[in-house]
């Protein structure tokens, strides 16, 4: 069930007014959002029910088997179990195939003759996801920072609620358990907020996102045969889809929390702004970066152990990094080339003026830019295409983007581009505006948005 479907417009209002019009206790209200989440997520296929239960089963009860304990190497054991589960499912569903080939061909190369077999799997999902989602569960119960859920319900509740189930923000249990065991109470405020960022999440999906989406998509259709102008502008244009796509996921997810008296994290921070690469991965997906830090690099040392064990840490976060995101080595490469430009910059030092401020933010964008070539190419040979594509010589009014699409669409493309700055500017300071003109800007979103509202396209990072 797609958050810009007809269907998840009847949804939403439905739990709405049974959530609120249910006694004000958490069992009751509990209760109605994971049966929600349960309807929700079976939407899309009732299998992965299955699945996600007994995920949540599994850590639910290994949560309460460790803080039983005091017995490290119990404790250990069990925390071994839960990541073993986790991430065995996780691996299978996800990776199966991926190593499998990736093995065979390594044999292939050095001369050996291996066959293999290939299963029809389907991939559940969000199952990237809420299996991070659940197994910091698990590691913070293991480290103490917090006791684990008495109840399941509560529990259950914080591992499916809808909202964030299948493509984040990756939460943490100690933030959302807490506000699932409190009774809420109907705050109009914080509902009117949710509803804001359900709209402005809307358009950032519908009327920019999909857009652009339809003139990348066909670009990548036939690679071999643009010219090196309409690469810049697909690569460009994709760098804004898919920003306005899971960001206006992200605010959709933290406004339909908030008519429940949830709130979420915020998960991108105007990422195009930086000027380090640094600052763009502390801005980027926030809660899977933020996961990373906690649960894989501070563990594996972090920055405490020198310069060479920072290197091989920062190494290895960025490329399992690019690995969660997709099973293929096009997305490792692009995770292990974002550890080269964040390494690079702990051995350049610039000085600090105006105008080198100007060209480290540009420098971020253009590589930003181009490494997104390899997370939309799906594999290394089409990403080698692209770029190539990108030094070769052809005139420019030549195979043009004309060819493909309307000039209306290629106008509307630019135009939501280039007034990106200032649609971020006018929904940052929303609050500034007054009372009627706020409402003016907020139907004006509505109606555009309902002007390019046909069949729900999905979100690119439903696929991860």
């Amino acid at each position: 069930m797609l958050f810009n479907s007809i269907d998840f417009a009847i949804f939403l209002p439905l739990v709405f007014g049974a959530f609120w019009l249910l006694p004000n206790r958490s069992g009751w209200q509990n209760s109605t959002l994971l049966l929600a989440s349960l309807v929700f997520y079976g939407w899309w296929d009732y299998r992965f029910l299955s699945l996600i239960l007994f995920s949540t089963i599994v850590d639910f009860t290994i949560g309460q088997q460790i803080h039983r304990t005091n017995a490290q190497g119990k404790r250990k054991m069990l925390l071994g179990i839960s990541l073993f589960t986790n991430l065995g499912l996780l691996g299978f569903f996800k990776y199966f195939n991926f190593f499998q080939n990736s093995f065979i061909q390594a044999f292939t190369f050095f001369g050996h003759d291996l066959e293999g077999f290939s299963l029809t799997i389907i991939l559940p999902v969000g199952i990237s996801f809420y299996t991070f989602q659940t197994l910091s569960y698990t590691i913070d119960v293991y480290r103490k920072e917090m006791t684990p859920v008495r109840k399941f319900i509560d529990f259950a509740t914080f591992v499916t609620f809808f909202p964030q189930l299948v493509a984040g923000p990756i939460e943490r249990a100690k933030k959302i358990i807490p506000q699932l065991q409190a009774s809420r109470v109907f705050d109009y405020q914080q509902a009117k907020s949710g509803l804001h960022l359900i709209i402005f999440g809307l358009f950032r999906k519908i009327v920019i996102a999909d857009n652009l989406g339809i003139y990348v998509d066909r670009i990548w259709q036939y690679p071999n045969a643009i010219t090196p102008y309409m690469v810049v502008l697909a690569s460009v244009f994709f760098s804004v889809q898919i920003y306005m796509d899971f960001s206006g996921y992200s605010r959709i997810a933290r406004g339909v929390a908030q008519l429940f008296g949830i709130k979420l994290m915020v998960n991108f921070n105007y990422p195009y702004k930086s000027t380090s690469f640094s600052e763009f991965w502390s801005r980027w997906h926030i809660s899977l970066s933020t996961w990373f830090r906690d649960y894989l690099y501070i563990p594996l040392g972090g920055n405490r152990r020198g310069p060479k064990r920072t290197l091989i840490n920062l190494c290895l976060v960025f490329t399992i990094s690019g690995l969660w995101h997709g099973a293929d080595w096009s997305f490792v490469l692009w995770g292990f080339m974002h550890f080269l430009l964040l390494t690079s910059e702990r051995f350049i030092k610039l000085p600090k003026t105006k105008m080198m401020h100007f060209l480290k933010w540009v420098n971020v964008l253009f590589m930003v830019n181009l490494t997104w070539i390899l997370f939309r190419a799906d594999t290394i040979a089409n990403a080698w295409v692209f770029i190539r594509q990108l030094f070769k010589y052809q005139p420019l009014l030549g195979y043009d983007a004309l060819t493909f699409q309307s000039p209306f669409l290629l106008a509307l493309n630019l135009f939501l581009v280039l007034s990106l700055p200032l649609l971020l500017m006018i929904e940052r300071r929303f609050y500034d505006f007054k009372i009627w003109q706020q409402n003016v800007l907020l139907i004006g979103l509505l109606l555009f948005t309902s002007m390019f509202l046909t069949t729900g396209e999905t979100f690119i990072y439903f696929q991860f």
